[in-house]
């Protein structure tokens, strides 16, 4: 049995991870938003030097004429409180204008990391998404992106600002109470800070956990869901179940030890600022009591210490999140570090199609290195011609599409289109020379007509209406009760075979290559439907360059030329006729098939 988890999420280093989440905090070529932030760091300052210097100071000397006993003080009072409440008010506006004006900072950061990282991954060769679960990758993805927003807000508006009042705090200590103060806050700040960081480490150990085996559940849950058909054909459904429970347990437990560890942080946490609290207001309460200082003083201090506690109260979960945000996005940054297999030739140059000459030369490919499919294939389509390719399964006939589409590159031999090898032009132009119709259409979910028009961007409505008349599907789309519009469901799920095969037929229509591919095309169909097909293909492949990968034989009785692969190399070559004379592996395939034929109809 597979798996149930995904590939461990690796701890990188911070400072690291935070080098490359910096363009994204300070983007270049967008003054418009670092005025931003800079405007909303102007924000943070103005909120800290209002919370510590008009809340605190309003408030102690509030409470100092108060304890002088002189009533005839109480207008200043009076204002004093109003002041203080002034402040506070003050503090709350700096920090919401800070949030309004910086958000638009962070959802831009936001949009730019995904897209780079989206589009990289289509960058990214066939073997990649083969080999990743896709449920797995977007979760990746979806946290990466994310936390970028997150690390954003709590680097430039809690740690960047606490370490602001900290040092404010300690400056107005010295200034007011003496060292012995400044020292005893700087220790308990520190004593805080290393018991955050040591509980915190040992939680996002349980956190790793707990996220590996969530995206493992997900990646289960997609994978299954989108084979729902494979469940059903085998019973399956109770079995899936109880693997995906089975793995929602796991995330339950590794969720609870998460969860649990949070309070002992928390109790640790509320012991050192009590403490740190207890301190300093006890030793400001003695001096009082020396007649050192004032009432206001206790006050003063009380009002300071708290205020400072509000985001040191915070910094656990901050820590947690930052911390968090690292992994996340060191998983990304992995997907973004991930080369491509395929790359373009250093100065490659666009294709340039002509006639549509397309020839293996002693072509060798092995999807491992250690097990060669093509053993030197050599093969000559001549311009406006048809190429079929049959053999037994695992010859290696669909190995020679992926590679004309360069998929994978060779180990051997060059693949040239009109004399041009296909490794040393660009990968974008050589597949918008190439058409396909392949044996399983997958679809988008999302109407016909949008299925149809991804075959040319930029294509309009009667370009899709004369794709569909030529693949002969126009009918049935126009007797739909949403037309074009109707949706198709996932992966096409909601319509036929031939209905899906038609889609595609339609779509390579309007792409309009030169060089078409036809991979067992009708290998899936009815014997009825097959014959719909065939009609369509024949007048799909006219004045085309054809390379037609079949399982059954009479589907291309009337190509130009065949080719019988066996065993990773060419077998036999000739037209239907000639092969059928010769005796050789080709002819006993078609006796075989033609007796499994008329067995079938006798059947009926």
């Amino acid at each position: 049995m597979p798996p149930m988890t995904s590939e461990p999420s690796r701890d990188q280093p911070l400072l690291p991870t935070l080098r490359r989440f910096l363009p994204y905090l300070w983007p270049a070529g967008a003054p418009r938003l670092k005025v931003r932030i800079v405007a909303a760091m102007l924000f943070v300052v103005a909120s800290k030097l209002t919370q510590v210097f008009g809340a605190a100071y309003t408030l102690k000397y509030a409470v100092d004429r108060m304890a002088s006993g002189d009533r005839s003080v109480a207008t200043l009072v009076i204002l004093l409180v109003v002041g203080y409440a002034a402040a506070r008010f003050s503090t709350t506006l700096f920090d919401n204008l800070r949030n309004a004006v910086f958000e638009r900072v962070g959802q831009d950061a936001t949009r730019r990391l995904a897209g780079h990282v989206f589009a990289h991954l289509h960058r990214l060769s066939l073997r990649f998404h083969l080999e990743r679960r896709t449920g797995a990758v977007t979760k990746v993805v979806e946290r990466g992106t994310k936390s970028i927003d997150t690390m954003l807000y709590f680097m430039l508006f809690n740690i960047a600002p606490t370490i602001f009042e900290l040092a404010l705090v300690l400056g107005i200590f010295w200034t007011n109470f003496g060292l012995w103060l400044v020292a005893a806050t700087v220790v308990m700040v520190a004593i805080y800070i290393v018991f955050t960081r040591i509980v915190t480490d040992w939680r996002n150990a349980l956190r790793t956990r707990m996220n590996d085996l969530d995206t493992g559940a997900v990646a289960h849950a997609v994978d299954s869901l989108l084979n729902f058909e494979t469940v059903k054909y085998f019973g399956a459904e109770d079995r899936e179940s109880r693997r995906y429970s089975a793995a929602m347990q796991a995330y339950a437990d590794a969720a609870t030890k998460s969860e649990n560890s949070l309070a002992w942080l928390n109790v640790g946490q509320a012991f050192i600022t009590g403490a740190m609290l207890a301190i300093g207001m006890g030793v400001i309460a003695w001096g009082w009591g020396q007649g050192r200082f004032s009432p206001g003083d206790v006050v003063f201090v009380s009002t300071l210490l708290s205020q400072l506690f509000r985001p040191l109260d915070l910094l656990g979960m901050v820590y947690r999140t930052i911390r968090q945000g690292v992994i996340d996005m060191a998983a990304m940054f992995d997907l973004i570090d991930t080369q491509a297999e395929v790359k373009d030739a250093p100065g490659a140059r666009p294709l340039q199609v002509g006639a549509g000459h397309v020839r293996f030369e002693g072509v060798h490919f092995g999807y491992d290195a250690d097990r060669e499919i093509l053993k030197g294939i050599d093969l000559d389509l001549a311009p406006g011609t048809t190429l079929a390719v049959v053999g037994p399964s695992g010859a290696g006939k669909s190995t020679l599409a992926r590679l004309l589409y360069r998929f994978y590159d060779l180990t051997g031999g060059r693949i040239t289109i009109d004399g041009q090898d296909i490794s040393q032009v660009t990968q974008a132009s050589l597949r918008a020379a190439i058409g396909i119709v392949p044996q399983d259409t997958v679809l988008f979910n999302d109407t016909i007509g949008y299925n149809i028009a991804y075959g040319r961007e930029g294509a309009d409505d009667t370009d899709v209406r004369a794709a569909a008349r030529g693949a002969a599907i126009a009918p049935f789309i126009e007797a739909q009760t949403d037309g074009y519009a109707t949706r198709v469901g996932e992966r096409g799920l909601k319509l036929s075979g031939g209905e899906k095969q038609r889609v595609a037929i339609a779509r390579t229509l309007l792409k309009n290559p030169p060089i078409l591919i036809l991979d067992e095309a009708t290998s899936a169909l009815d014997s009825r439907t097959e014959a719909e097909i065939m009609e369509t293909l024949e007048q799909v492949e006219r004045g085309r360059t054809t390379i037609v990968i079949a399982h059954r034989l009479s589907t291309i009785v009337d190509a130009d030329q065949i080719v019988v692969l066996d065993a990773g190399r060419v077998a036999e070559k000739g037209t239907h006729a000639e092969l059928l004379r010769r005796g050789g592996l080709y002819a006993e395939m078609w006796m075989r098939q033609q007796a499994e034929r008329e067995e079938a109809l006798a059947a009926e």
